[in-house]
């Protein structure tokens, strides 16, 4: 194994969006397009390598609650089953 290979951390398989726990966070890969749905999604901000973050969830599980782009929208799970995340370390809190 070379020493780029040893420091090289795995890649992370990408998942959908409605498959995160509240509390995560992802940046995302891709968003399904094919339909008025998806394109709506991309209209909205979710874009290749945005940053998002899982806030909540309704209590019967449905809506949840994502925060992207400075501004939080809540999504039914279906919808979110479109969005494709690669799931990331939460940023460490900025220091004083």
């Amino acid at each position: 194994m070379s020493p780029l290979e040893a420091s090289t951390p795995p890649a992370r398989a990408a998942v959908s969006l409605a498959s995160l726990a509240p509390g995560a966070h992802a940046v995302i890969q891709s968003v399904d397009s094919s339909t008025a749905i998806g394109r709506r999604l991309q209209d909205l901000g979710f874009l290749p390598r945005t940053p998002i973050h899982v806030l909540r969830r309704a209590p019967l599980g449905d809506p949840v609650a994502y925060e992207l782009r400075g501004y939080r929208l809540c999504l039914r799970r279906v919808d979110a089953a479109r969005v494709w995340v690669v799931p990331t370390d939460p940023a460490p809190p900025a220091s004083s």
